[in-house]
């Protein structure tokens, strides 16, 4: 007789197979449709979405400078009414990355932990991504979460 599969892993595994599916995508500001056109946020709605359900709550327009304008942890607000705070040494695929561009700046960018060193993002000018964690973002790191039901690590 088999195992049941773990619903938590299984859920790290589908948000990291629905942000794969989302590679390509071009980058569109404000959109959050697969393959039509997304940006950082957009990603991360889409896989919510799909891993998830329906979106928690209404996204209210933004503009792309929104984080130099306000200077307000609207993002970083956000996240944490809807998905767990993770500590950034204890990041596992399938948890949301938040970066600063600059410390003085609200937390502006996300991405989605595919691998130990990788992630999948989108930003503007290129598509939808997944590449290294490379120092230059691991600097500008600022907050890490996971989707409900991920348990710590898994």
């Amino acid at each position: 007789m088999s195992a049941a599969p773990d619903p938590v892993c299984t859920l790290r595994r589908a948000v990291v197979a629905e942000a794969r599916a989302w590679i390509g995508t071009p980058y569109l500001h404000r959109a959050s449709a697969r393959g039509a056109g997304a940006d950082c946020l957009g990603l991360v709605r889409g896989v919510w979405r799909a891993a998830i359900g329906p979106e928690p709550e209404t996204l209210p327009p933004y503009a792309p400078d929104w984080a130099e304008a306000g200077r307000e942890e609207t993002l970083a607000r956000t996240a944490a009414r809807h998905l767990r705070p993770v500590p950034l040494d204890a990041i596992a695929p399938g948890d949301v990355l938040l970066f600063r561009f600059r410390p003085h700046l609200p937390a502006k960018h996300a991405a989605i932990l595919s691998a130990p060193g990788r992630m999948i993002h989108a930003y503007d000018g290129a598509c939808v991504c997944e590449g290294d964690l490379v120092p230059w973002w691991r600097r500008r790191l600022a907050l890490a979460f996971a989707f409900p039901g991920a348990a710590p690590g898994a």
